[in-house]
């Protein structure tokens, strides 16, 4: 009886350590994909950087059309940065991170302002064609790295929810430079998600105008299309899992990065835009986005176009829609 009884507590032990080694292996393989997803140094180190990249390419329609237009983009936009007035800038966020940016001035006297805001894993330098465009119309531009990107400090890319806040110290430097200025947020993929977190929060009045190019509807939505791209993974339980370890590493909620519950309180006029092939963020999104628009709003969907696309696609529609709307 007594060695059963020893048998039996010693199969409650192993039983026991089993559990805990489970438990303590499934935490920590949590903790390394939020540092696969949002760490873009711990990135750069695995495959999954390049995972990352080959899911962006496959997003992406290649067509000749696309490329010459984009080749076309990127010379005109080279030959305007040798000659504009450009000054580099810093500000630090409420958390200590420096952030970079590059503000361009316009030719002459302007008030009118556009803020660029890039994408996920992305950087200030990929907008510099939009900033070569605004300028052609008059626009000064402020053009950042958001946080974690590019040269900008920070632990985790924010998803545009963090980036939400960091960006009001962007528009505040606009308007210590220029008092009477008249201000468009322009984003693009993650950027476009974030000018619509922005649209939720108080802005300087000085902010007319919101342009959100490819922009998903919330993190979390966005994170579990892409667990089983990136890692191969269902997204239930673990993206769940990784939520909380999220929250306690980075302090913020996937589900609380919501572009669509901010945009249900923007009072400014939103565009939206959006490439009819987008295999990464659904075109799907466009439309919630739109419907959730209370204000003046246009939506645009370009044919052809697949993920940030849509201004290499139809750059003539594209920049005729957007300077049309902000008149």
């Amino acid at each position: 009886m007594k060695t059963r009884q020893k048998s039996r507590k010693k199969l409650r032990y192993i039983l026991l350590g089993v559990f805990l080694f489970l438990f303590i292996l499934y935490w920590v393989i949590c903790y390394f994909l939020v540092s696969l997803a949002l760490v873009p140094s711990f990135m750069e180190k695995t495959e999954v950087f390049e995972t990352v990249t080959e899911t962006s390419v496959e997003a992406l329609v290649h067509t000749d059309d696309i490329q010459n237009n984009r080749n076309a983009s990127i010379a005109k936009t080279n030959q305007w940065l040798e000659t504009v007035e450009a000054e580099s800038l810093t500000v630090t966020t409420t958390d200590g991170y420096q952030l970079v940016g590059t503000a361009f001035y316009a030719e002459g006297e302007s008030h009118k302002w556009v803020l660029l805001l890039h994408g996920y894993t992305g950087w200030k330098e990929e907008l510099y064609p939009l900033a070569c465009e605004y300028a052609g119309q008059g626009y000064n531009a402020m053009v950042p790295d958001m946080r974690c990107s590019g040269a900008s400090e920070g632990d985790f890319i924010g998803m545009g929810w963090t980036d939400r806040l960091d960006n009001l110290l962007w528009l505040q430097e606009i308007l210590e430079r220029d008092p009477e200025a008249q201000i468009v947020i322009h984003g693009q993929s993650m950027g476009g998600a974030c000018a619509l977190m922005m649209s939720g929060e108080e802005l300087p009045e000085a902010v007319k105008a919101i342009v959100s190019d490819c922009a998903y509807t919330d993190a979390y939505s966005m994170f579990a299309k892409q667990m089983k791209d990136w890692f191969g993974l269902p997204s239930f339980p673990i993206l769940d899992s990784m939520n909380l370890m999220l929250q306690l590493r980075g302090g913020y909620d996937l589900k609380e990065a919501s572009a669509l519950n901010s945009v249900k309180n923007a009072d400014l006029p939103v565009l939206i835009i959006h490439g009819e092939e987008d295999d990464m963020v659904p075109v799907s999104m466009a439309y919630e986005l739109y419907e959730a628009v209370p204000t003046e709003k246009e939506l645009l969907i370009i044919p052809g176009a697949g993920h940030a696309q849509a201004v290499d696609k139809d750059p003539e529609l594209y920049y005729e829609t957007v300077f049309t709307f902000l008149l």
